[in-house]
């Protein structure tokens, strides 16, 4: 088993460690982001736009994109779905 994998998170590289969650890829490349994700403010999709949540374990090649949420009334992706 890899002791670390290759994931992309905002179009950027990124090699964390084998078992990493979402939560360990924000920390890792955009920690200021962080306290918006579990607050709610900001959110995180996969490749395909869907919403996951902080604890979602990661896999090698997984794409990532993290945004803070509009305020403009534009709608983002499920709120419940945690970050």
């Amino acid at each position: 088993m890899p002791t670390d994998i290759r994931i992309f998170l905002n179009e950027r590289g990124l090699t964390i460690p084998a078992g990493s969650r979402v939560r360990d890829a924000i920390a890792a490349a955009l920690p200021e982001l962080l306290p918006a994700c579990e607050a709610g403010e900001a959110f995180v999709t996969d490749g395909r736009g869907l919403p996951l949540a902080l604890e979602v374990p990661l896999e090698a090649g997984t794409i990532l994109r993290a945004a803070r949420r509009s305020h403009r009334g534009v709608a983002a992706p499920d709120a419940d779905a945690g970050c």
